[in-house]
């Protein structure tokens, strides 16, 4: 396979099948054409993971070619143990997610595969992006379709969610951009090659200010409190498989700038932060938590379980030791392959029952066992139960972070509790409950109803079982980026 660009394979794929479905008419067509651009994502991602070298690390099947010689700008792609999994992610929910808009989507095809494609090339640019000046483009590439999505294929206030989505995220991109032109300024390299600004070093107050900057612009994509608002709203408005998109990959994005860009970058400001970015984290996960268990609608209670769990990778991030943030990166990817698995079946849920209410759901255990089996797997997922990915991650993160911030560590655990609670209460109202004589018609999950069930439970399952697999790569980019930032002191009062 030398010779072949692989990275350039995974993120053009989708845009070249927008292309092809652009010139279509019939809606098999689309979908078909849709299925095969994502599936070959998928494979070429399974062949750079298997393929990827641990025991030489760095970056990897690395492709650059020049664009804007006087900006130091060029098309570089690479992926490192930071990067590949979500490279990976990206290229199973995308997969499913085009699975589980089969039968859900049926006004305007062509349009929302167009949008949906075109999103998942942005979000793949940004996790393969060695140079910040295509980061942002990707960056922004990934956003903007999100409101097209949401507001022309969206249910639930879908106008608003859509704009508030918008509106908080161009804001955060501000900030990123402002952020972005002074670290390339304030370094004099003329490069924008994000190694080459790493290599410099930048005065602490600047450090400080930049990162902040970061934190701003990243963090809201994140879903940091209490900049998270526009995410459960937005979860709501959304289509299935925007919403698995949504939860699944795109806040993962805000974390994976924090690391990629705001920790590799200026370090010293993120040294600075980091106490200020824990207790913000510990309230967004608690906060989170207690809000979902409150939420009458199933999308509701997925949303701000996202912020919950969102939580705990930012608390991860802030530990900035070597098994925090294998933590943080290994939830990534473990959040949003059980997110996607949720939106999945609570859009099948609602495709078929035309309803996310919960109470005027009970007993669809006996009509969908299928479903049932699987949303079971994803709650207990969520609760962190062994055997399963979502345990590895949120042990590293919080045996790392206990180290240096005991008290917030504990209080972030007790979040778990009440996750607990919430998601055996929503399995028993919905599934196990009293049966309710107008659902007695509802079928199962059948036919392409079962490839994201299929593929996202058993990516749990797998990663749950061999863990080393996920977090012995992640470990050789976390142990990279540690030697480049060099000792880290934590504490403060925040």
């Amino acid at each position: 396979m030398n010779g072949i660009p692989l990275l350039s394979i995974i993120l053009l794929a989708p845009l070249v099948g927008a292309l092809v479905i652009m010139a279509l008419r019939q809606d098999r067509h689309i979908r078909v054409v849709a299925a095969v651009a994502s599936a070959v994502s998928l494979v070429a991602s399974l062949y750079v993971y298997a393929n990827y070298d641990s025991a030489r690390g760095g970056m990897q099947f690395t492709e650059t070619v020049p664009w804007i010689d006087q900006l130091g700008v060029a098309y570089s792609l690479g992926v490192d143990g930071i990067s590949l999994p979500l490279v990976l992610l990206t290229a199973i929910v995308i997969f499913a997610g085009v699975f589980a808009s089969w039968t859900g989507i049926r006004e305007r095809v062509k349009e929302f595969h167009v949008a949906l494609l075109v999103l998942v090339t942005g979000v793949f640019g940004v996790f393969m992006a060695r140079d910040l000046f295509f980061f942002l483009v990707f960056y922004e590439i990934a956003v903007i379709p999100m409101y097209i999505l949401i507001a022309v294929w969206g249910s639930t206030r879908k106008l608003y969610g859509a704009m508030k989505l918008t509106i908080y995220l161009l804001v955060g991109s501000a900030f990123l951009i402002v952020g972005v032109i002074a670290v390339f300024l304030a370094s004099g390299t003329g490069s924008f090659d994000i190694a080459t600004l790493a290599s410099v070093q930048y005065d602490e107050g600047f450090q400080k200010f930049a990162y902040l900057l970061f934190l701003f612009g990243f963090g809201v994509l994140a879903a940091l409190w209490p900049f998270h608002t526009w995410s459960p709203d937005g979860h709501v408005a959304a289509p299935t498989a925007v919403s698995m998109l949504h939860a699944g990959v795109l806040m993962k994005l805000g974390a994976y700038g924090l690391l990629r860009v705001g920790l590799w970058v200026t370090p010293e400001g993120a040294q600075a932060w980091a106490p200020l970015v824990a207790t913000l984290a510990v309230i967004g996960s608690v906060y989170g938590a207690m809000v979902a268990m409150a939420q009458r609608d199933m999308k509701f209670v997925i949303g701000y379980s996202s912020v919950s769990h969102m939580g705990f990778v930012l608390f991860g991030l802030a530990g900035i030791n070597a098994l925090s943030l294998n933590g943080a990166v290994t939830q990534m990817f473990a959040h949003g392959v059980m997110t996607a698995l949720f939106f999945a079946l609570v859009g099948l849920i609602y495709d078929k029952a035309h309803t996310r209410h919960m109470p005027d759901l009970g007993g669809l255990a006996r009509q969908m066992p299928k479903v049932a089996a699987a949303f079971v797997i994803a709650g207990l997922a969520s609760l962190g139960l062994p055997g399963l990915i979502n345990f590895v991650a949120e042990f590293l993160i919080f045996v790392g972070s206990y180290q240096v911030y005991p008290v917030r560590a504990v209080l972030a655990v007790s979040s778990i509790v009440v996750t607990a609670a919430y998601v055996l209460r929503v399995a028993k109202w919905v599934f196990f409950g009293p049966p309710v004589e107008k659902w007695a018609g509802l079928t199962d999950a059948r036919g392409v109803e079962m490839v994201p069930i299929v593929l996202l439970v058993g990516t749990l399952v797998f990663f749950g079982f061999f863990p080393s697999l996920m977090t012995g790569l992640i470990d050789t980019g976390i142990v990279s980026l540690l030697e480049h930032i060099g000792p880290i002191q934590l504490g403060g009062s925040f």
